[in-house]
């Protein structure tokens, strides 16, 4: 009877083990492709090397087991979740993930005391993986702090948006920040040639052959994600069914991937550093260049009335008077622009912004306004000369303004020898270029007679 007995149970935890398999089979089927392509070991890790490759910071802390907390920080897709749990498992770390958006004080205390039991009981660390940092408020942030410094978690903090900007100042100083970048194109082809040839994970059982192009395609079009580009080869594999010879060529390449949609945060660095990228390179003199991140940031939904100040401004500050016309035509672009709208306000814009990098550079305007307005500030303000005095109201004569003023029309050259400030200073100082360096010519002459 005790023979049976234990025959019985063998056979209901060999019962057991097989369902627990299947279950864990069906899970892994209905995982997508992205997810079973995670890597599992720093090796088959894709991208980052300016802080992962031998000799780098990360690669350091990770070989002296010295991870205390990081933050990742950088686009979605570029395998910041991915490294956390290989993180974990290179330093035998119990794993923890939360989402901040969907968790709040209640749920992170209890990750933390489950991470200090864990720790006092088993002596094991645990790795707490927070995506969405960004989205904890400064009390949950601060719930954070007492248990990182005190060794009990190792936080790796992962946020899309820049920590300088979105988080309290703690975490930002008392962490090494990393800065992922989008995927290299060939670190896309190696990441896609792999998840084709794996017969564990992949899709290395299907048997499908993909021609170089619809590979190209799917890593140029996915800006640098890998997740956008293995979820396009999966479904273009998946489609082709039972057909033989399976072939992913360029067509299915192209109707399996969603019409690209341009990474672009409003409110963000995109915003701010593909405004910087255009201003510079109209400044530069790259109509090339501008003319593409005008593109940019019009097909990302930017404000165009933004894009038309910005043009404005550029002209009169990088422009100036070596070309006046720059800021008549921005102006007249920015008139369109509110005139006509999009798309059509795309044409002006792009005039305004190929003109204004072709024309030649000053910026003594905005020098020369600046200086001014820094002596304004910090100095003490000049009086009004006497002569320049409003003396335009009865009254005005007995206090003796306006006396001494020559009318310049009155001269024959239509020039006078007078102090208009009252200090010898010069604030502009016109540039050797296009029409300023006629006015530089003028502006000596005129200065020599005044002295």
């Amino acid at each position: 009877m005790r023979a049976n007995f234990h025959h019985f149970i063998l056979a209901t935890v060999s019962s057991m083990n097989l369902f627990d398999a299947e279950e864990r089979q069906a899970r892994d089927a209905a995982r997508p492709l992205a997810a079973r392509m995670r890597p599992r070991t720093l090796e088959e890790y894709a991208g980052q090397q300016h802080f992962l490759g031998e000799g780098k910071l990360l690669r350091r802390m990770l070989e002296a087991d010295r991870i205390a907390s990081v933050l990742f920080y950088g686009p979605p897709g570029t395998g910041k979740t991915s490294l956390a749990e290989l993180i974990a498992s290179h330093t035998k770390s119990r794993f923890v993930r939360l989402n901040a958006a969907a968790s709040g004080v209640k749920e992170l205390r209890s990750a933390l005391d489950d991470a200090r039991r864990c720790l006092e009981s088993r002596q094991q660390r645990t790795v707490l993986f927070i995506d969405e940092l960004h989205r904890f408020n400064k009390a949950q942030q601060d719930v954070l702090l007492p248990d990182v410094e005190d060794g009990v978690v190792r936080l790796i903090g992962a946020t899309t948006a820049n920590p300088f900007f979105s988080l309290v100042a703690p975490p930002v100083k008392s962490n090494q920040i990393f800065e992922f970048k989008p995927l290299s194109k060939q670190d896309l082809l190696g990441v896609l040639n792999r998840a084709l040839t794996d017969l564990d994970r992949g899709l290395g059982k299907l048997k499908i052959a993909a021609t170089d192009e619809a590979l190209e395609f799917l890593a140029e079009i996915s800006d640098g994600d890998a997740r956008r580009a293995l979820n396009g080869l999966e479904i273009g594999a998946l489609s082709l069914g039972a057909k033989q010879p399976a072939v992913l060529d360029l067509l299915v390449a192209q109707e399996s991937i969603q019409k690209k949609a341009i990474r672009y945060d409003a409110d963000g660095d995109d915003h701010y550093d593909a405004a910087s990228a255009l201003i510079k390179s109209m400044r530069g003199s790259d109509p090339d260049a501008a003319i593409y991140w005008l593109a940019r940031m019009l097909e990302a939904g930017e404000d165009p009335r933004f894009l038309a100040r910005r043009i404005v401004i550029a002209a009169a500050e990088d422009v100036g008077n070596a070309d006046p016309t720059a800021l008549l035509l921005a102006q007249a672009a920015a008139s369109a622009t509110e005139f006509v709208g999009l798309p059509e306000c795309r044409i002006p814009l792009a005039q305004a912004v190929t003109y204004i990098a072709l024309a030649p550079k000053s910026n003594s305007a905005i020098m020369a306004i600046d200086a001014a307005l820094e002596d304004v500030r910090m100095k003490s303000v000049l009086p009004v000369p006497v002569h320049l005095q409003d003396s335009h109201y009865k009254g005005a004569k007995r206090l003796g303004h306006g006396k001494g003023y020559e009318y310049p029309h009155d001269a024959e050259d239509g020039f006078v020898e007078a102090d208009y400030l009252g200090v010898d200073k010069q604030y502009y100082h016109p540039a050797p270029r296009g029409v300023e360096a006629e006015l530089a010519k003028r502006l000596e002459e005129l200065r020599a007679k005044r002295k």
